[in-house]
C-alpha cells in the first residue's frame, strides 16, 4: 500500500515538457518562465553572496563576445543568456537554470586559447539547452513533496523505512544525472563549437590539462593530507582513455569548418595580467608569508608547510599533513586576548598572556590544540594547532608557536609586497626551460608543475623556441 501511494503521488507530481535538443518529453515541474526566475533568484542570492565579479571590464567582455556568438549556435538560441567571470582561484565553470553561465579566472589560467574558451562555455551552454539544472531540480522537488503528502496518508512513510524508499526512488529520477548528462554536454558543447567555426576537439583538450591539474593536486592532497580539489565536469578516467568522451566528440567533426579558429593570440592578449592564486583582497601568500593590505597584518609560516588562503580562513599544513594550523578572525572580539583564549580552550588549558610584537595577545595549551589569540586592530585573530595524534602534535608544537610570535602589524615596506600574482605571455628564446624560469618565479616548491600545466605541456613538456609562454609573476 504504501509504494502504491508512493508512485500514485509520484505520477500525480509528474510534469512533463519537451526537451529543446532531444524533442523527447522530460521530467520538469517548472516552465521557462520559472526556470528564468529561479536562475535569477539563485544569481542575486547565491552566486553574489559568495563570489566577487572579475574587475576586468575587458575580460568580461571577451567572455561575454565568446559566450554570445555559441549561445546563437545552442537549441535555444532565444534564451538570454548571461556570461560572467568569478573572481576566485578555484578551478570551476558552472551554470543555473534560465541561462547563467558562470566561469572562474583559476579555471582559466589554464586555458591557452579562445577556443578552449569557447570549450567550456560551450559545455556549460549544453547543460542549459538540456535543462540538466532544471530536470535535476525537479527531481528532487518530487522526493520533497513525493514524502509530504505520502506521510499524510501513511503517518508512518515518516520513519526511517518510509524516507528510505523515497529517496530511492528519488534517485531513480536522478539516475541519469552524473556521467551521462556530461557526456551530453559534452556532444552539445561539441556541436555549438563546430557550428561556431572553433574545433570541437578542443573540448578534449580541455578536459587533458583539467585532468592533469586534477592529478597534479591529488599528490599535493596526498601530502597534505586533505581531500583533492575536482573539477565536476571531469570523470574518473583520463580523457586520452575515454572511448565513449571521444566517440561524442567526435560527432561534431562532421559539422566542423574546413579552417577553424584557435584564437590563442587573442585569449593570451584578453588573459594578460589575470590574477593568478589569491587577489591581494583576500591577502597574499609568498614563500610561507602571509600579508594583507586591508586588515593591516602579516605572519610567516614554517618553511615547509604548504598555506592555503581560503575564504573563511587561512590554514596551513605540514609535510604529510601530521599537523596543521589555522587562522580566523573575529570582528567584535570582547575581552581581553587570555579571556578569550579561556573561552574558546575552556578552563582546563595551560593560558599565558603576553605581547607579541606590540600587540597584545595570549597562549593557550591543551593536549590536542596549542596556539594563540592576538588583538590587532579592534580584531581578534585566532591561531589554533591541531595534530593528527597528541605526538604529532607535539612534534610541531615549536612550529605553531613560532608562528604565533611571527604575527605583526603590517610595515610600510610589507605593504608594497601585498599584490596579487598575474599571468604574463612570453616569447620562448633558446635554451628556455620550465625548470629554469621556475628558479625565479614567486609559485614557490611546485612552480616547475605549474608552469607546465598553465602552459599544457605537463608533465615533461618544454618551450620551443618562438612559443607564447605564460609565467606567473
Amino acid at each position: 500500500m504504501r509504494i502504491l501511494i508512493i508512485s500514485l503521488v509520484f505520477s500525480l507530481l509528474a510534469g512533463c515538457a519537451q526537451n529543446p535538443v532531444t524533442g523527447k518529453s522530460d521530467f520538469v515541474m517548472m516552465s521557462e518562465e520559472q526556470e528564468i526566475a529561479i536562475g535569477r533568484q539563485y544569481n542575486e542570492q547565491a552566486i553574489k553572496k559568495q563570489y566577487q565579479v572579475y574587475g576586468s571590464k575587458a575580460l568580461q567582455d571577451y567572455v561575454d563576445r565568446v559566450g554570445q556568438k555559441l549561445a546563437k549556435h545552442s537549441h535555444r538560441p532565444n534564451l538570454q543568456y548571461r556570461f560572467s567571470v568569478l573572481d576566485t582561484p578555484e578551478i570551476n565553470a558552472f551554470a543555473l537554470p534560465g541561462g547563467y553561465v558562470y566561469i572562474t579566472r583559476g579555471i582559466m589560467a589554464y586555458l591557452n586559447s579562445e577556443a578552449e574558451l569557447a570549450a567550456v562555455l560551450g559545455h556549460e551552454i549544453g547543460h542549459v539547452t538540456a535543462r540538466h539544472p532544471v530536470r535535476q531540480q525537479s527531481a528532487a522537488q518530487a522526493a520533497n513533496l513525493g514524502l509530504a503528502v505520502a506521510s499524510i496518508f501513511v503517518p508512518q512513510i515518516g520513519s526511517n523505512l518510509g524516507q528510505n524508499l523515497v529517496n530511492i526512488m528519488g534517485g531513480a529520477l536522478l539516475s541519469g544525472y552524473g556521467r551521462e548528462h556530461e557526456l551530453e554536454a559534452d556532444r552539445l558543447g561539441a556541436q555549438y563549437l563546430a557550428r561556431s567555426d572553433y574545433d570541437p576537439q578542443a573540448i578534449i583538450r580541455v578536459l587533458r590539462v583539467l585532468k592533469n591539474q586534477e592529478m597534479k593536486d591529488a599528490e599535493l592532497a596526498k601530502q597534505e593530507g586533505r581531500e583533492p580539489r575536482r573539477y565536476s565536469g571531469l570523470f574518473s578516467t583520463h580523457p586520452d582513455n575515454d572511448t565513449r568522451l571521444k566517440e561524442v566528440v567526435g560527432e561534431a567533426d562532421k559539422l566542423a569548418s574546413a579552417k577553424t579558429f584557435e584564437g590563442r593570440a587573442e585569449f593570451l592578449a584578453a588573459t594578460e595580467g589575470l590574477v593568478f592564486g589569491d587577489n591581494s583582497d583576500q591577502g597574499v601568500v609568498r614563500n610561507n608569508h602571509f600579508r594583507h593590505g586591508e586588515l593591516g597584518i602579516a605572519l610567516k609560516f614554517p618553511e615547509t608547510w604548504l598555506v592555503h588562503n581560503l575564504p573563511n580562513a587561512l590554514i596551513a599544513v605540514s609535510p604529510q599533513g601530521a599537523a596543521r594550523l589555522q587562522m580566523k578572525m573575529d570582528h567584535k572580539p570582547s575581552g581581553s586576548p587570555v579571556e578569550y583564549a579561556r573561552r574558546l580552550a575552556g578552563y582546563g588549558a595551560e593560558i599565558r598572556s603576553l605581547e607579541v610584537n606590540g600587540l597584545s595577545a595570549a597562549l593557550f595549551d591543551l593536549p590536542n590544540s596549542i596556539g594563540g589569540v592576538v588583538y590587532a586592530n579592534k580584531q581578534a585573530f585566532i591561531l589554533q594547532g591541531q595534530g593528527k595524534t597528541r605526538q604529532d602534535l607535539a612534534a610541531h608544537r615549536n612550529e605553531i608557536i613560532d608562528t604565533v610570535y611571527s604575527f605583526h602589524a603590517l610595515t610600510a615596506e610589507e605593504r608594497k609586497l601585498v599584490r596579487p600574482l598575474s599571468i604574463r605571455a612570453i616569447s620562448a628564446r633558446r635554451g628556455d626551460t620550465y625548470a629554469g624560469l621556475a628558479k625565479n618565479s614567486p609559485l614557490g616548491k611546485s612552480a616547475e608543475s605549474y608552469l607546465r600545466l598553465i602552459n599544457a605541456q605537463y608533465p615533461d613538456g618544454e618551450p620551443q623556441v618562438g612559443q607564447s609562454v605564460k609565467i606567473v609573476e
